[in-house]
Formats: structure tokens, C-alpha cells, sequence
């Protein structure tokens, strides 16, 4: 596919990705991620927007990931789209049967007509099949764009939020989980729970603004996809392909910001010692190793970070990266095949691990625990974890936020349910603010 590419600068970037969202907003097809210039060692672009699908794939988890290999193959191109988390029954033995109020696809990727991608104060348009004008006209329309989308569909109305799982159920549940620990079932497992809101309305790009304001995560996403849209702060990548290098970053371990340096400090300083959350990241690093070791040249498959603790917004957040190198001959879908779902959503071992968790949530997750990401022309991808994100089907009227937490055996059900709360706040309060 022939596109034609167009560079300029811009003085006032911020202004400029404020503009474009909204511009954004006429097409059907939208993903838009966004490091919120977060310092990344990998990293392709500080933003970039697809927008206007010349060509889809949508299907639900039925050989999925054969098809999205066709797809990609076939097109030659940037592909923008998102894998469920349920894609783990086209892998296994598996089944999503709780309830869901969403109804997003299980996979859907696009092939953009229009693709607006920002480095520093460089504003880059590559456009497929679309003369030089396009641009320009384009670039004229984002720069002086002004927003019709003003209402506010909550109209004074308070966002009622529900649980589908209450506390004291929580603390059953997870003492289930124990149980199965205990008898050896499995080492660790993530646990989430949904928290909801039915007959509600909300602006989507107002309300994904002021959750990215909060967090300014480095994997914010906006997406739209017809009448769905998800709405995302997430601070975890799940995997990246550059050339035949593969890195994958697993969250675990979590401590909440305190008001003052010093207290900030001594939250950081327990984190990074705390040996129960150690514990988790480390058994989720073997998991990742393990996953990658399928695809991986002999050998390659290295921990570059393990346990270090990163500061965000809201939270302190454990990070450990892991590395491998690929033969070139392996498939870009084929080493997500290998590594889906990850392992910080799952838990170890991760087939007996998703069949537990199946058995005690309340909710099929869907696109939570899932990705958004990219493929280039080349073969390369980057993914990230969608978590601490809000997700609504603006025709249902139905708005959804999960969080979880892995259970060890060393787990206190009040202090998980209280890590939830912690990871809840910034969506709660955006939409207790709609």
C-alpha cells in the first residue's frame, strides 16, 4: 500500500493533541495512545492517532489468532486494534461464561486510511491513498478545531456505581483462592472484580481526558469502535517487538502516593522491599520467561529489570522487564500467540490459574486485561495492558471499570480488597465528577 507522509512543527503540542482527539471524534474507527512523554527506553513515537478504517477485522475467539495472522500478512500495513482477554479460549480449553454488559468483539483490529503520529513538537501524516492536500486540510482543521461535543450527559444526574462483587463475597472469594493455593492447585493467581454503572451516559473524550490528567500513564489509550469505546490510563506495557528484539514489562506490586516527600519516600521504600510483593513480580517473571522461551532463540531470554519500583500519578508500581531475541522467521502474531494472556493478568501456572479465575469472577472481562496496540508494515508491535480503565457501550448505556490483584499464599483478603480500592480511585472519581 502506497501513503504519502507530511511532517511539521508545532508550537504548542499539548494544545495540538487536544484538537486532534476531538477532531478524531467524526470517524468510527479511533485509537489513540499516548505516553504523556513519560520517559521510555522503547519507545516509537510520543503519540499517535489511527483513525478511519479502509479495511477491518472483527471476529470473536474462534481461531482468532489464525485469522488475525491472515489479516496482518495480507495487508502489508499499520494495523491498530485490540485482543480480548478471552482470546485464551481460542488457546486452550477454556471458557468466558459470566455475564457481560459490554459487547465488544473479542478481536478487532483496522487498517487506518489516516495515521498522525508525534515526536517532540514533530507532527507526522501518512496517509493512505490520499493526496497532499488531504493533509494540509487537515493539518489547518486539527490546528484551529473546535470541539461541538460540550454536553454533558450526566446532566447534574450522580453516576450510580455498583459492585458486582461486595466486600464481605470478596473476602469469601479469596479465601477460596487460598484454598486452592494451598493445596497446590496453583502458585498465584489475579483475582478482579467489575464495578458499573447502568442507564448512564457519559462523554467519552471529557471523561478520558480527566482520567489521563490524573494518571498521565505512559500507555493512555482512547479508543472508539462505532458505539464502544474504552477509555484507558494504563501504566503497563504487556509486549514490544523491535526488529528481533522482544521486551515484555509485568506489573505486580502496587503502593499508594502519600501527601508528603517523606511518607511518599517510605511508601516507595516498603514496595520495594515488601518480600509478598517481590514474591508476586518474581512469579510472574518466571511466567513471562517461560511464555517467551516458545518463541525465543536458544539462549536469549534475559530479566534487564527485575523488582524495580516506578512512580505514577496515583500509585508506585513494581516493574520488572524481560527480554529475548527472535529468528526472523517467526510471525509477529505468533509470538503474542505464545505469551497470551499475559502473565501479570493470569497467574502461574497460567492454564489452571484462568480456569480458577473463571470459576470465582462475576464478569467475563472481555477488553479489561486485554490489549491495544499496533502492528507496522514491517512486523513489529507494541502492546500494552489494559487495566485502571473505564469501558462503555454508549447504545447500552452501560459504563465498566475492573481492578484486581494476584493472590499469593502470603495474601490478606482485607488488605487485597483495600490494593483495589487503591487501583478504583482514579476511575471512581472521574465518573463521581461526570
Amino acid at each position: 500500500m502506497i501513503r504519502t507522509g507530511k511532517s511539521f512543527k508545532v508550537d504548542d503540542i499539548d494544545l495540538f493533541k487536544r484538537n486532534l482527539l476531538n477532531w478524531s471524534q467524526q470517524f468510527d474507527d479511533v485509537v489513540w495512545l499516548d505516553s504523556n512523554n513519560y520517559k521510555q527506553e522503547h519507545s516509537s513515537f510520543d503519540a499517535v492517532l489511527a483513525v478511519d478504517a479502509l479495511t477491518s477485522l472483527k471476529t470473536d475467539y474462534h481461531n482468532a489468532f489464525d485469522d488475525l495472522k491472515e489479516y496482518q500478512s495480507a495487508t502489508n500495513d499499520w494495523i491498530f486494534g485490540y485482543l480480548t482477554y478471552d482470546l485464551k479460549n481460542d488457546l486452550e480449553t477454556l471458557s468466558s461464561d459470566n455475564y457481560d454488559g459490554l459487547f465488544f468483539p473479542d478481536l478487532y483490529f483496522f487498517q487506518p486510511k489516516k495515521i498522525i503520529a508525534i515526536k517532540a513538537d514533530e507532527v507526522v501524516f501518512n496517509y493512505l491513498l490520499l493526496a497532499d492536500d488531504d493533509i494540509y486540510s487537515d493539518f489547518e482543521e486539527i490546528c484551529s478545531f473546535q470541539s461541538r461535543e460540550t454536553e454533558n450527559f450526566a446532566n447534574g444526574n450522580e453516576i450510580k456505581i455498583k459492585l458486582r462483587i461486595h466486600k464481605e463475597e470478596y473476602y469469601e472469594k479469596v479465601i477460596k483462592m487460598l484454598e486452592h493455593i494451598h493445596r497446590g492447585d496453583i502458585y498465584e493467581a489475579n483475582f478482579c472484580q467489575e464495578f458499573y454503572a447502568l442507564n448512564t451516559q457519559i462523554n467519552p473524550v471529557e471523561t478520558y481526558k480527566k482520567l489521563n490528567s490524573i494518571s498521565k500513564p505512559p500507555f493512555a489509550t482512547f479508543m472508539k469502535v462505532n458505539d464502544k469505546y474504552l477509555l484507558s490510563a494504563s501504566p503497563e506495557r504487556y509486549l514490544r517487538k523491535e526488529g528481533e528484539k522482544v521486551i515484555s514489562q509485568p506489573i505486580k506490586g502496587t503502593a499508594k502516593r502519600a501527601a508528603t516527600l517523606q511518607e511518599d519516600d517510605l511508601f516507595k521504600f516498603s514496595l520495594e522491599n515488601d518480600p509478598k510483593e517481590r514474591s508476586e513480580n518474581i512469579m510472574i517473571v518466571d511466567l513471562v520467561r517461560n511464555d517467551l522461551s516458545k518463541i525465543a532463540l536458544k539462549g536469549s531470554v534475559k530479566v534487564g529489570e527485575l523488582c524495580k519500583v516506578y512512580t505514577f500519578e496515583q500509585v508506585h508500581q513494581m516493574i520488572s522487564t524481560v527480554e529475548a531475541k527472535v529468528d526472523k522467521g517467526v510471525h509477529a502474531v505468533d509470538i503474542i500467540k505464545a505469551t497470551f494472556p499475559m502473565g501479570s493478568m493470569t497467574g502461574a501456572p497460567k492454564i489452571s490459574a484462568m480456569k480458577i479465575i473463571e470459576e470465582l469472577e462475576e464478569t467475563k472481562r472481555g477488553l479489561y486485561s486485554g490489549t491495544v496496540g499496533y502492528f507496522s508494515p514491517n512486523g513489529d508491535f507494541d502492546f500494552n495492558v489494559i487495566i485502571r480503565s473505564i469501558l462503555y457501550n454508549k447504545t447500552q448505556k452501560y459504563v465498566s471499570y475492573s481492578v484486581g490483584g494476584a493472590i499469593t499464599s502470603k495474601s490478606v483478603p482485607e488488605k487485597e480488597y483495600e490494593e483495589c480500592l487503591i487501583k478504583a480511585k482514579a476511575m471512581r472519581q472521574v465518573l463521581e465528577e461526570a
